[in-house]
């Protein structure tokens, strides 16, 4: 267990959809441990296998207070409803922008020991499930804006500081468990 470097946007393995996980082992207990502790270690919602640059697909999230992961998801809409909101992402730190959810869904996969797991919900847990099953298929919420702003967001995020590094290590100041 231990807090992974978390790479940024235009690193590859962020656009490669993830394949699905077959061996539910001490390696599997290891990544989704990695992707708890570097999701923590950097303040966020949730955190894709890729995001560490490993091409599984598994995620963690952690949401009013709920942590959990998911294996091999498959999410779906729960209503039509949807919601614009702001929405982030370690890949692409210091940056929100407004981006269109289903505002409910309901997810199903495996928990780490490949028992069958279902995690419905709303609002940001919604949103972090989205936005996670995104990054297993090789999509950021970026792909998900408008053309014009689109256009906006990857100028900004073009200018940023970290704009061409690979990654980045989230420091561990206090452990949230």
């Amino acid at each position: 267990m231990s807090v992974t470097p978390i790479r940024l946007l235009g690193d590859p393995v962020l656009r490669t959809p993830a394949a699905p996980v077959v061996d539910f082992d001490q390696e599997l207990r290891r990544l989704v441990a990695d992707l708890t502790d570097t999701m923590f270690a950097a303040g966020g919602a949730g955190l894709a296998a890729p995001q560490i640059g490993v091409g599984l697909r598994v995620f963690t999230w952690f949401v009013d207070g709920e942590v959990g992961h998911l294996v091999n998801p498959e999410v779906a809409p729960v209503g039509e409803e949807t919601e614009e909101g702001p929405e982030g992402c370690l890949s692409i730190p210091g940056f929100t922008f407004d981006c269109r959810r289903h505002l409910h869904v309901a997810a199903t996969g495996f928990d780490l020991h490949g028992e069958p797991f279902r995690v419905e919900g709303s609002h940001l847990l919604a949103r972090a499930v989205q936005h996670e099953v995104d990054h297993l298929d090789g999509v950021l919420f970026v792909d998900r804006l408008d053309a014009e702003a689109r256009a906006a967001a990857l100028a900004a995020i073009g200018a940023a500081e970290w704009a061409g590094a690979g990654a980045w290590v989230p420091r561990v100041e206090v452990s949230p468990h």
